[in-house]
């Protein structure tokens, strides 16, 4: 099975489907649906078949494959997956048919009311295939100028989405979108291309003695520090930009206002991930030292991006910029396990990743399901849906206590290894982070109680619970955060051999206790 191009099938399956979609006559909205659900199945049957023949005990990489590309600039497709990568993979081909099963209707119109009632059905499947192939390339690359291509290439579909299927201002929410984006993505450009003649050098002076972009080749390259703290803020910037952290993150509540709640999905639980998963896998381990250097800052706006996003998520009159705050408070807690730079932060951090993909996900999903029967995102015109839709109300309640951590939610297990993690090294931030959870409490218990608790108001009183195919989007979600709440560990049995090699190339460990004179613990 390891001689099988299981990632070189797998990115090019969605853009094979994408295309054919593209070819099918108009007009055939079913076959079309059908057709782009069934290759989206596909790729994650052959997705959780790689998985299982995954060894966490065995090489880091796994299921590579390296061809040369450009070889004039040593550029290569070179691809394969670690632990924490071959899980994002697998979240990321869990969530694109079940957004396609949400996406369903005729009459979805959860970007908001004035998006035209009849879509282009057809466009809308075929960017999420495109979409999806970008998102399974950007974390199998192993080469680091493939990976900016496909952290580049997912800004098309996005873009796309967000402008013709999105809201009254989806041209502006794209726009922004995509400019933010661009300009993480040139500034991490020019350290990319730096790079190449730092491993061209010579080896008696740090270099590697020819050109290339290798992944594994470059975190060997002996950087002088003042460069190593250049590229680090190169790389840093961009995925700053994509995670959010505050004060780059105000693409994200207007994209999300905007955009088709199914897309949303994917945006928030998915792309984002991009940002964190990069300061992981690219910022710590191609340039150690500089990211030593800069982490009491990063620690700083991390804690800031929990509280600020907490607190204005709590201000907040529309469902979609509520869970798009909570989201940038959430980002906050994943960058502090990050650099926190002990195996239960990172553990935590690469967990968090996962659960927060599908605790937001739900969310998701279930505010655009509200948005679809009541046709507005205002929290104000909601109330006692509980009474009138007492399975969806049900559904959000699950999800939004996952959402805020509660024990025995698969949540909780990540937020709580971060705080510990980070404890034990900056006891300062770890303080300050706790109070992110009781805000999250505040802003999730009183969203609930607004839209769902309370008297019907009349427009709820008639609103239809989840229909069979809604009930089959998201039941799998929950069952995901229930199962991952009890039983963790076979994810964190794959996350954290990398992450141990992560440290090991920071040249971290964890602090030891401290013990006293008489050999007890102060």
């Amino acid at each position: 099975m390891s001689d099988f191009p299981w990632l070189t099938v797998l990115i090019a399956l969605p853009l094979v489907g994408a295309a054919v979609l593209t070819a099918l006559p108009s007009g055939r909205d079913a076959l079309v649906k059908q057709f782009a659900l069934g290759v989206s199945l596909v790729v994650g049957v052959l997705t959780l078949v790689m998985a299982a023949a995954f060894d966490p005990g065995g090489a880091r990489f796994q299921f590579e494959e390296k061809y040369d590309w450009i070889p004039a600039f040593g550029v290569h497709w070179a691809v394969g997956v670690d632990g924490v990568a071959l899980t994002l993979v697998v979240l990321s081909v869990i969530l694109v048919p079940l957004v396609m099963l949400a996406s369903w209707s005729e009459d979805d119109r959860s970007g908001g009311v004035d998006v035209p009632a009849k879509r282009s059905v057809k466009t809308y499947f075929a960017l999420l295939l495109t979409l999806e192939a970008a998102m399974i390339g950007v974390f199998a690359a192993t080469d680091v100028f493939l990976f900016y291509v496909f952290f580049e290439a997912m800004l098309i579909p996005v873009y796309f989405i967000i402008g013709y299927f999105g809201g009254a201002q989806r041209s502006y929410a794209a726009v922004k979108f995509l400019l933010y984006s661009l300009f993480g993505g040139l500034i991490m450009l020019v350290a990319v291309i730096w790079l190449y003649p730092l491993s061209a050098k010579p080896e008696a002076e740090g270099g590697l003695g020819q050109g290339t972009f290798l992944f594994a080749e470059l975190s060997q390259l002996n950087i002088d520090p003042t460069t190593a703290k250049w590229l680090f803020l190169g790389f840093f910037i961009a995925f700053a930009i994509k995670a959010p952290m505050v004060p780059l993150h105000t693409w994200l509540p207007d994209a999300a206002q905007q955009a088709p709640a199914g897309a949303l999905v994917l945006i928030v639980g998915v792309l984002d991930k991009v940002g964190t998963y990069g300061m992981l896998r690219f910022c710590l381990e191609l340039f150690p030292g500089a990211a030593k250097w800069a982490t009491p800052v990063v620690l700083a706006f991390a804690v800031l991006s929990i509280i600020y996003g907490a607190v204005l998520a709590i201000g907040q009159v529309d469902l979609k910029r509520l869970i798009a705050y909570t989201s940038v408070s959430h980002f906050g807690f994943i960058v502090l396990g990050i650099f926190a730079m002990t195996s239960q932060g990172q553990s935590g951090a690469a967990l968090y990743m996962i659960n927060h993909g599908f605790s937001t996900g739900a969310l998701f999903l279930l505010v655009g399901f509200m948005i679809v029967r009541r046709r507005s995102a205002r929290i104000g015109d909601y109330g006692g849906v509980q009474k009138a839709a007492p399975v969806l109300a049900g559904a959000f309640l699950l999800a939004g206590l996952s959402g805020l951590s509660l024990p025995g939610l698969s949540t909780f297990v990540s937020e709580f290894l971060v705080i510990v993690g980070t404890f034990s090294r900056y006891e300062w931030a770890a303080v300050l982070a706790v109070s992110g959870v009781v805000l999250a409490a505040i802003y999730i218990l009183w969203t609930y109680q607004r839209t769902m608790g309370g008297p019907a108001t009349p427009a709820v009183e008639g609103m239809k619970d989840l229909t069979a195919r809604e009930k089959w989007a998201v039941a799998p979600i929950l069952a995901i955060i229930v199962a991952m709440g009890f039983f963790p560990q076979p994810v964190l049995n794959v996350i954290n051999p990398s992450v141990e090699q992560t440290l090991v190339r920071v040249d971290q460990r964890d602090p030891a206790p401290t013990v006293a004179e008489n050999g007890a613990r102060p």
